[in-house]
């Protein structure tokens, strides 16, 4: 006989108000009496035609509590993307409103992250490059590097077929801000990969390791690098990451993961699925910005002020290190913070929005040397320099960092914009009123004291002694020139 609906009728209703309240409340493990009988027949089929899966989910703690295939599968029929399996109404994917029927409080922490909305791309200058500038519409009406790419880790917006399963445009994908059939956000099996859903994967860094590295966010690569990092690689099978209870300064002292500072528990905060609980500045834009305003501007509900993240953030610190420890660090990551944003992106995304409202620049984003190069400076350069000051890695602070902003900056960013500010004035007119405004916005910001040396402007007392200091360098480093006959 078909089922229509998840085994919850009848012998899972007489649990499910146990279940709410025993994950709500950390009562302790939740479990059915026996395997359904749905789920049952799932498995035998299962065992021959995907053994991996089911030896997977063997592993599981679903498997010890008698959560099968059909209480997370099972579906209405009817709905968006059911579809009928051997008799048995199923969906394809698991929402993270579905997990909520036994992990309400996790969901509802996923639900108010930023993970959450990291579908919502569409507009970005990253979308026009994966859409039309590195993409075409020749797959399914989109971009094939769009599918392939960015919504691999950003989340697609599902579709399904007039068969009821998921179209090849929008499945598979396990993207972190996936928008679902039912309205929910997100997948949580991008970190808890099914179907042994796992916490000690989803507290290794690897995990965390498929979105968050490359040119623009490397944060991977800056823990690798970092001592948080070099811990973890010497320590990693003495931290007991498969515990189910981790809590750093107690249940382990060394190896800090992603997990262990952004999510995990410690003696005073709870584990939490808002990534972005203990976080205080947000360096994704051109300009960096306090957590909890960016937040207000994603639409996401009753965002934490950035203080109260810090303060969580710092109590994190405090299971290995001394508040002073903590606090300097902090006055150390605002510096940097503080030397980019006024430095070169302040400065940088007036003159280069200046060129844009003037019409010295096109509108069409990447069709002229100028875009590409500002979009690099802050996008792929700028938040390199200061995730790495965020997460104490120096290399990425100075050599992938603010050096290549500088260099951009100063070999890039200001020839071309005075190129363009030179060919507003010979075009004359409207453009040559516009070009004098922005010349002399880019000759105030190089008079001023952050960038004066670059036009020879440094004082005789600043110039003498960064000479003396080139020259006490030279007598310690340098092979001294041999002597003349």
């Amino acid at each position: 006989m078909r089922q229509s609906t998840p085994p919850t009728v009848p012998f899972l209703a007489a649990f499910a108000a146990a279940v709410l309240v025993a994950a709500a409340g950390h009562a302790g493990p939740v479990f059915y009496p026996k395997l359904s009988d749905e789920s049952a027949a799932c498995n035998e089929c299962h065992r021959q035609q995907t053994p991996a899966i089911v030896a997977q989910w063997g592993d599981s703690k679903h498997f010890r509590g008698h959560v099968g295939c059909f209480e997370c599968h099972g579906a209405k029929a009817g709905t968006p993307g059911a579809f009928d399996h051997n008799g048995y109404t199923i969906h394809t994917i698991v929402t993270p409103a579905e997990c909520a029927r036994c992990h309400p409080r996790e969901t509802a922490e996923f639900q108010a992250s930023r993970h959450a909305k990291a579908a919502e791309i569409l507009g970005s200058l990253d979308n026009t490059l994966a859409e039309v500038v590195e993409g075409n519409t020749a797959f399914y009406g989109g971009s094939a590097l769009l599918v392939s790419g960015c919504q691999q880790c950003h989340g697609s917006a599902v579709k399904v077929a007039k068969d009821g399963r998921p179209t090849p445009d929008t499945w598979p994908n396990t993207g972190i801000g996936r928008i679902n059939l039912d309205g929910s956000r997100g997948s949580c099996s991008a970190c808890h990969q099914r179907h042994t859903f796992s916490a000690a994967q989803a507290r290794t860094p690897e995990t965390c390791g498929k979105c968050h590295l490359g040119p623009d966010h490397p944060q991977k690569e800056i823990y690798e690098e970092s001592k948080h990092g070099i811990s973890y690689a010497a320590n990693a099978d003495t931290i007991g990451i498969d515990r189910p209870k981790w809590i750093v300064g107690e249940d382990y002292s060394v190896g800090p993961t992603c997990a262990t500072c952004h999510m995990s528990a410690t003696a005073d905060e709870g584990v939490t699925h808002n990534v972005g609980d203990r976080i205080s500045w947000n360096n994704r834009p051109e300009i960096s910005i306090r957590s909890d305003v960016a937040d207000a501007r994603l639409g996401l509900p009753n965002p934490t002020p950035w203080a109260k993240r810090r303060a969580a953030m710092k109590d994190v610190c405090s299971a290995c290190h001394s508040p002073a420890f903590a606090d300097n660090f902090y006055t150390q990551y605002d510096g940097l913070v503080e030397l980019y944003n006024d430095k070169f992106g302040k400065p940088g995304k007036a003159i280069f929005d200046a060129l844009k409202q003037g019409g010295l620049a096109g509108d069409t984003p990447f069709a002229q040397k100028i875009d590409w190069t500002w979009f690099e400076l802050w996008h792929h350069e700028g938040r390199r320099a200061r995730h790495g000051a965020a997460m104490q890695g120096p290399d990425y602070t100075h050599w992938h960092g603010l050096y290549e902003v500088a260099k951009a900056f100063y070999t890039g960013f200001i020839p071309e914009a005075q190129a363009l500010v030179a060919q507003g004035i010979a075009a004359g007119g409207p453009k040559a009123v516009a070009a004098h405004k922005v010349g002399a916005l880019i000759d105030a910001t190089l008079a001023s004291d952050d960038h004066r040396w670059f036009i020879g402007r440094m004082t005789p007392e600043e110039k003498a002694a960064r000479a003396k200091e080139r020259e006490e360098f030279n007598q310690r480093y340098l092979t001294p020139a041999p002597p003349k006959s």
